[in-house]
């Protein structure tokens, strides 16, 4: 579960995300943020115990903000630091958007604390809305311009949380279902259909006829004459042994 909201949060705000954090945890749900000051940081202290990921704008070895080093290091020790820039790589303002993609991508739902308009945090929850997840908003008081961005969430069709179990009644179907296969559930493909000579033979003809000294990928012969792709890999396969085509790069093929 993502867990994200503003930089300059309030004291209770720090303090719901703490211990709504802590609440998932006991419910072995891991909790995902971008170790930022505010919500993100008190996310991951609430989780530590139970299993926290921090996703970094930056370096894997590149701590921001400074005032989280000690965090930093605690995750490191105790959960997961996930990086997409290179090693030594200082986050820039670019790179803040790629990573709330990622936040929100491994995770099953996105929980805004408190987030103004036009902020990170909702950049999250239009990613998580692209990528199929599920969009939760605390909501907050009319006067307060950090609480802005998550009431206009909850207009919009976000769920509304108060608690813990409001988020985990939307998300029990999801938790229901084991995330590796049974081992007698391993899928069994079916053994291929024998191709039939008189096909090949047409197949032959018919890709001669498309075929020019000047390179064509497979799958547009596959496109332009509407045999199955098995039979056209046989046959082209069939005619590289003739000595008839050879094979270029890209999955290309053209006549000799």
């Amino acid at each position: 579960m993502a867990i994200v909201g503003a930089r300059n949060a309030s004291a209770n705000g720090r303090r719901f995300a703490r211990e709504i954090a802590h609440a998932l945890g006991t419910q072995n749900l891991v909790i995902v943020s971008g170790i930022a000051r505010g919500i993100d940081g008190a996310a991951h202290e609430g989780s530590l115990e139970s299993g926290t990921i921090a996703v970094l704008a930056g370096g894997i070895d590149t701590v921001y903000p400074e005032e989280n080093r000690e965090l930093h290091e605690a995750v490191a020790e105790r959960g997961a630091l996930v990086a997409e820039m290179p090693v030594g790589m200082v986050p820039q303002a670019r790179h803040f958007p790629r990573r709330n993609r990622i936040i929100s991508g491994i995770a099953l739902g996105v929980l805004v604390v408190e987030a103004a308009v036009g902020s990170g945090s909702l950049i999250t929850a239009r990613c998580a809305l692209d990528q199929g997840r599920e969009v939760f908003a605390v909501p907050g008081s009319p006067l307060d311009p950090r609480c802005r961005g998550t009431n206009d969430l909850i207009r919009k069709g976000a769920r509304l949380v108060e608690s813990a179990a409001d988020i985990l009644d939307e998300l029990a179907p999801q938790l229901e279902v084991p995330l590796a296969e049974r081992r007698r559930a391993l899928f069994a493909a079916a053994a291929a259909a024998p191709l039939d000579e008189t096909q090949l033979a047409r197949a032959r003809e018919q890709l001669l006829t498309l075929l020019s000294p000047s390179p064509v990928e497979v799958d547009e012969l596959v496109r332009q004459c509407h045999l199955s792709p098995a039979l056209v890999v046989t046959a082209l396969l069939e005619l590289e042994l003739a000595g008839r085509i050879e094979r270029h790069p890209g999955n290309q093929v053209a006549l000799l």
